[in-house]
């Protein structure tokens, strides 16, 4: 995530207006029966989407506000006010302003822990799912997960893989962005915005003021310091309000991509044989296969063979697969090719190897494709595997610019997807690991006659 603190002067609003009057973004559609805003802590709401609410409440749209934390962490320090009384103050302060922004707007408090969203995500998930349930029209927004924040993160991939897997249109909205960030941060392919007349600045600037703990110190002591000082407060004052797109409406990557990714970075860009993190995580993937032996394998995408050369070790033949020559020659230099390792350049998944696979493996692939590739290589996955086969996924979870979808985004796709039964999981901040089978598929312990 972004180092970075609410007290730094950050990056002055007359650097942005002078970049947006530049630039001519598209505008958000804004035709919908009911929007849905998430918001990782009160404010988020009024700071982000106040505009987008109130242009809602005039088209008689219906609103629903998820407040996913109560705040009660903004001020840690604090020697005059205690969590539970921020959170209890910040709870009525979010209330006030959509009730001076628009009262017809349905207000939900999730009352998650500050800061522990990411221990969190399911209950978050199944208010959302419930709140757009029989919806009709919705756009559902959020924080944008590339905001520095880490709740704001964990909000906006909730929602993400909530919206993916029900079919939803939503976007992300910036908040610290504007203060931490220049404009070389901001994603201007998928940059909407929503133009907010000259009654509606006004409105917002209203609702914000009425999130005094924010926009004010808590005292003149030490730790009760303004959250949200005037510079940063600028940024909100603008006659726009800006969300991004997510980029799984782009479409996959290309062996073009690839090929001028590996000129520019060599034999072992993404640090195979360099990094603990890489080590640590091919010898985590091997430890969650289920079974000690396949029979045979295919592996998608297998970049310059790190990981094949293990699954040669646990598997009768092996095909890998990649869409760049330069990581394929790197691979045949490592481990040959033979019997029992074949290696093919293909872009997948519309150049499809034929046969049937007794292990699959989907490491650090799924988020090149774009949403179509991925619901057609779900299904090419799933087809492709024995009876009894496996398909092991292991994807990044931060968020990376150029790609089309983020590595929650794919595990959302594949824990949606008909005829998969999950039989592994292992989640960290920084990666997700799964293994799956098809109907029917029993676990380790059963398998091997532990259990009935």
């Amino acid at each position: 995530m972004v180092s970075f603190s609410h007290l730094d002067p950050g990056t002055g609003e007359d650097v942005w207006a002078e970049t947006f009057a530049g630039r001519n973004p598209a505008s958000l559609d804004v035709e919908f029966d009911h929007l849905v805003v998430v918001a990782a802590h009160p404010d988020d709401e009024t700071l982000g989407a106040a505009g987008l609410i109130a242009a809602a409440a005039r088209r008689g749209a219906r609103a629903t506000v998820l407040v996913v934390t109560d705040g009660e962490g903004s001020h840690p320090d604090s020697p005059s006010a205690t969590p539970v009384e921020l959170g209890a103050l910040r709870r009525r302060e979010a209330a006030d302003a959509l009730a001076q922004l628009a009262p017809s707007t349905e207000l939900r408090f999730l009352g998650i822990p500050d800061g522990g969203t990411d221990g969190h995500r399911t209950p978050i998930a199944t208010a959302l799912r419930e709140t757009v349930a029989d919806a009709g029209s919705c756009l559902v927004v959020a924080p944008w997960t590339g905001d520095g924040h880490r709740d704001h993160r964990v909000v906006g991939e909730v929602t993400a893989e909530v919206c993916a897997e029900r079919g939803i249109p939503y976007r992300w909205y910036p908040i610290w962005l504007w203060h931490w960030g220049t404009p070389d941060d901001v994603p201007w392919d998928e940059i909407e915005v929503l133009s907010l007349d000259d009654a509606t600045v006004d409105a917002k600037r209203h609702a914000l003021h009425r999130h005094r703990s924010q926009i004010e110190p808590l005292s003149d002591a030490p730790g009760d310091e303004v959250m949200l000082h005037e510079r940063m407060q600028a940024h909100f004052d603008r006659p726009f309000e800006v969300f991004i797109r997510p980029a799984s409406e782009r479409g996959s990557l290309d062996e073009t991509y690839f090929d001028a990714f590996y000129r520019r970075n060599g034999d072992d860009p993404w640090g195979f044989e360099s990094r603990w993190y890489e080590q640590r995580k091919r010898a985590v993937t091997m430890a969650c296969l289920p079974r000690p032996r396949y029979g045979r394998a295919l592996e998608l995408g297998c970049s310059t063979g790190a990981l094949t050369q293990l699954l040669a070790e646990r598997c009768d033949a092996v095909l890998a697969i990649d869409i760049a020559e330069a990581p394929l020659e790197a691979a045949r230099r490592r481990i040959g090719e033979g019997a029992d390792v074949r290696l093919e350049r293909r872009a997948l998944p519309g150049e499809w190897p034929q046969g049937s696979f007794d292990l699959i493996v989907l490491s650090e692939v799924g988020y090149y494709w774009g949403a179509a590739d991925l619901a057609d290589g779900v299904e090419r996955m799933r087809a492709a595997l024995t009876r009894d086969g496996q398909l092991l996924a292991c994807h990044w979870r931060h968020p990376v610019e150029e790609y089309p979808l983020s590595g929650d985004d794919v595990h959302a796709a594949l824990r949606a997807a008909d005829g998969l039964v999950r039989l592994v999981v292992h989640e960290e901040e920084d990666y997700v690991l799964e293994v799956y089978g098809l109907a029917g598929a029993r676990s380790v312990a059963a398998e091997t006659g532990l259990i009935a």
